[in-house]
Protein backbone atom coordinates (compact mmCIF):
# COMPACT_ATOMS: atom_id res chain seq x y z
CA UNK A 1 0.00 0.00 0.00
CA UNK A 2 0.94 3.79 -0.66
CA UNK A 3 0.46 6.65 1.72
CA UNK A 4 1.09 10.13 1.35
CA UNK A 5 4.65 11.06 2.51
CA UNK A 6 5.81 15.17 3.69
CA UNK A 7 8.23 17.26 2.68
CA UNK A 8 10.64 15.21 5.35
CA UNK A 9 10.15 11.69 4.55
CA UNK A 10 7.05 11.53 6.97
CA UNK A 11 4.39 9.15 5.76
CA UNK A 12 1.13 9.55 6.83
CA UNK A 13 0.18 6.01 8.08
CA UNK A 14 -3.07 5.36 9.06
CA UNK A 15 -1.56 3.47 12.26
CA UNK A 16 -0.18 6.28 13.69
CA UNK A 17 -0.69 7.05 17.40
CA UNK A 18 -2.15 3.46 17.71
CA UNK A 19 -0.64 0.68 19.82
CA UNK A 20 1.04 -2.32 16.94
CA UNK A 21 2.67 -5.41 17.29
CA UNK A 22 5.97 -5.85 15.46
CA UNK A 23 5.32 -9.09 13.90
CA UNK A 24 8.87 -9.68 13.43
CA UNK A 25 9.92 -9.53 17.66
CA UNK A 26 5.94 -9.67 18.93
CA UNK A 27 6.09 -6.46 20.69
CA UNK A 28 3.80 -3.81 21.23
CA UNK A 29 4.07 0.11 21.89
CA UNK A 30 2.48 3.13 19.83
CA UNK A 31 3.43 3.72 16.29
CA UNK A 32 5.20 7.27 16.49
CA UNK A 33 6.18 7.32 12.71
CA UNK A 34 7.03 6.05 9.64
CA UNK A 35 9.98 7.65 7.60
CA UNK A 36 11.32 7.06 4.47
CA UNK A 37 15.14 6.26 4.04
CA UNK A 38 17.08 6.33 0.56
CA UNK A 39 19.98 3.82 0.67
CA UNK A 40 23.15 4.94 -1.27
CA UNK A 41 22.23 2.31 -3.99
CA UNK A 42 18.64 4.31 -4.68
CA UNK A 43 16.41 2.06 -2.57
CA UNK A 44 13.71 3.30 -0.31
CA UNK A 45 13.22 1.72 2.65
CA UNK A 46 10.19 2.10 5.17
CA UNK A 47 11.20 2.71 8.78
CA UNK A 48 8.35 2.32 11.41
CA UNK A 49 8.94 4.21 14.84
CA UNK A 50 7.67 2.31 17.52
CA UNK A 51 7.37 3.35 20.77
CA UNK A 52 6.46 0.92 23.90
CA UNK A 53 5.13 1.85 27.57
CA UNK A 54 9.19 1.54 28.85
CA UNK A 55 9.78 4.34 26.47
CA UNK A 56 12.83 3.36 24.65
CA UNK A 57 11.65 3.10 20.85
CA UNK A 58 12.81 0.74 18.32
CA UNK A 59 12.65 0.70 14.68
CA UNK A 60 11.28 -2.13 12.22
CA UNK A 61 10.35 -2.16 8.76
CA UNK A 62 7.37 -0.63 8.31
CA UNK A 63 5.54 -3.82 6.69
CA UNK A 64 5.90 -5.30 9.93
CA UNK A 65 3.54 -3.50 11.82
CA UNK A 66 0.11 -4.70 12.76
CA UNK A 67 -2.59 -3.64 14.92
CA UNK A 68 -2.04 -4.80 18.28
Amino acid sequence: MTYSVDHTGHEQHPLLQQQVQDIASKCVGTLDAVTHETHSDGRVVRVAHVRPASGITWTTHADNIEPA
